[in-house]
């Protein structure tokens, strides 16, 4: 039992792993900036929490559709799977849209705190657009994730399903 468990997560993080080395292959091929830059970009837009939380429930929702996958047609495992699965994919589409209000809340009370002058509106207007940078990319990336990863389970689920009741 505990050697698939250990299975799934090392399969999980592979797939995981391997998303994102297909990303920063992508971003990397497509931009003229190198990896370093690309990552050190990543970790200022998004920050070290939004990244945590994002990850470990991207994980947690890949491990669920390897569990199911494994559960040998338990159907009572299968369900427990399906649903912390499609909790983490819910989890991290709340993740993103959450990110998305507190940037612009963070905004918001950034710019009520400071004085508008000629001389002060470009530094505001610069912080502002950096707070709502983060604000919409959070919700960018967390949303069409949500989607692939409920999908992801949802499909999964059905297949198994048919294939038990011989459709």
């Amino acid at each position: 039992m505990r050697i698939a468990r250990s299975r799934s997560f090392s399969k999980a993080l592979t797939w995981f792993l391997g998303a994102i080395t297909i990303s920063l292959a992508l971003a990397v091929m497509s931009t003229p900036i190198g990896i370093s830059e690309i990552i050190n970009w990543v970790h200022e837009v998004f920050g070290s929490t939004f990244i945590f939380l994002y990850s470990a429930l991207v994980l947690l929702a890949l491990y669920s559709w390897l569990r199911i996958q494994e559960a040998n047609l338990n159907s009572s495992i299968q369900r427990v799977w399906f649903e912390v699965g499609m909790h983490s994919g819910n989890g991290v589409a709340t993740l993103g849209l959450t990110y998305t209000l507190l940037g612009i809340s963070i905004g918001i009370a950034d710019l009520s705190e400071r004085e508008l002058s000629p001389d002060t509106i470009r530094e505001i207007i610069g912080n502002l657009t950096a707070h709502f940078s983060m604000a919409f990319l959070t919700s960018v990336v967390g949303v069409p994730t949500a989607a692939v990863l409920r999908a992801l389970l949802s499909v999964t689920g059905l297949r198994i399903q048919s294939r038990a009741l011989n459709i």
